[in-house]
């Protein structure tokens, strides 16, 4: 009868020490990332920042008028305008903002993208003498387009450095380089669900540079808690293998978005090619030599960051200290592999990256340089 006991006992057994072994595991886990979420809060509050300024002008803002993803940059730019200026007035294109500008005259029209904003109706602006901006969202590769609008405008900025001569000889004196930024009320340290757990996450399109890559890392990625969302990604040779990764066809917002880059060990970060075949208006071939916003989002969220390489990177960020770039598919994984497995480097490169991000790469630190541009 004893025996029989022990041997009914058994699953029993098993079955409490799975228990046990999963619930060690999820402590580990939640220590590791509250430990990690509260020095990321206390890099924050450490942190006395200069005043950026403030202007007593009035500014009327102009939306891109595309809805999402451009909304979130409106957003980005509303809130970090409302702490500069005395008073910001915002419109969409479709509405009349010529007639609203003759009766508001506001020191500065701002535009963000132009595409939907006419620019017959901002010549008619210009001639009320009110000083007008363009802030371009995609350059390099709406060159063929933007190139025509920009001269309406009294001052242009551009994200790309290698716009600027561009734009210059066009026409434009007034042409300045001024990355997007991190939105720090939405990219920034926060606790998450489970959900958003992961070791690797890529949220982005699909072009074909990126496709050339994730076909050659997939056995590892797909080996690994990975997550990959956005359009495009069924052109993988190796879509199969990791179909069961990838959030197909998925527009994702920016709160959703911050809340997987916090929840990710790592998130890779790849440029979009300059000269992509199919989706491209640079018949000029203009190079694509400055980061992209994402860059300064994944660093507002403290998570580690390993991005391909862009020539100005070095202005904002310090490899190895901030930030960790790769140079070809084997580099990436080899570094994946790394600091995944070096815990205290990983979060100590992510640690600093926050730090960077919040003093000198926000949205209120990019408006308040626009602002001393225009108005000193």
């Amino acid at each position: 009868m004893a025996r029989k006991a022990s041997r009914a006992q058994a699953p029993a057994i098993q079955s409490t020490a799975a228990w046990r072994k999963g619930w060690d595991r999820g402590y580990q886990l939640g220590n590791g990332y509250g430990y990690h979420f509260g020095r990321c809060e206390a890099v924050i509050r450490q942190m006395n920042p200069a005043p950026l300024g403030w202007w007593n002008i009035r500014v009327l803002y102009i939306t891109s008028g595309k809805g999402f993803p451009y909304s979130p940059l409106d957003q980005s730019i509303i809130e970090a305008l409302k702490g500069l200026v005395r008073e910001l007035v915002i419109l969409t294109p479709m509405q009349d903002f010529t007639s609203a500008a003759r009766k508001l005259r506001p020191d500065y029209v701002l535009v963000l993208d132009g595409l939907n904003v006419s620019v017959e109706e901002i010549d008619k602006v210009r001639a009320e003498g009110i000083r007008t901006a363009i802030w371009l969202t995609d350059d390099p590769y709406y060159t063929d387009i933007t190139v025509n609008m920009v001269t309406h405008y009294n001052y242009v900025f551009t994200l790309e450095l290698e716009c600027v001569a561009f734009y210059q000889r066009a026409g434009v004196g007034q042409t300045h380089y001024l990355p997007f930024g991190a939105n720090a009320s939405v990219f920034r340290p926060k606790m998450i669900p489970i959900q958003y757990r992961k070791e690797i996450s890529f949220i982005g399109s699909g072009y074909w540079n990126r496709i050339a890559v994730f076909d050659r890392i997939a056995p590892y990625l797909a080996a690994r808690n990975t997550y990959i969302s956005g359009i495009w990604w069924d052109r993988l040779r190796q879509y199969k293998l990791l179909s069961s990764r990838i959030q197909l066809n998925k527009w994702m917002g920016a709160e959703e978005t911050s809340s997987f880059y916090n929840g990710s060990r790592i998130v890779i970060n790849m440029h979009r090619a300059h000269d992509d075949k199919n989706f491209n208006n640079n018949s000029q071939g203009i190079q694509a030599v400055s980061p992209n916003p994402r860059t300064f989002e994944i660093a507002g969220c403290g998570t580690l960051q390993l991005t391909d390489v862009r020539s100005d990177l070095l202005r904002f960020y310090t490899p190895d200290v901030e930030i960790v770039t790769y140079a070809s598919a084997e580099e990436l994984v080899h570094k994946l592999d790394y600091y995944l497995h070096h815990e205290e480097e990983r979060r100590a490169i992510a640690l600093n990256a926050l730090r960077r991000t919040f003093g000198e790469h926000t949205y209120a630190h990019r408006l308040s340089q626009m602002l001393r541009l225009v108005f000193g």
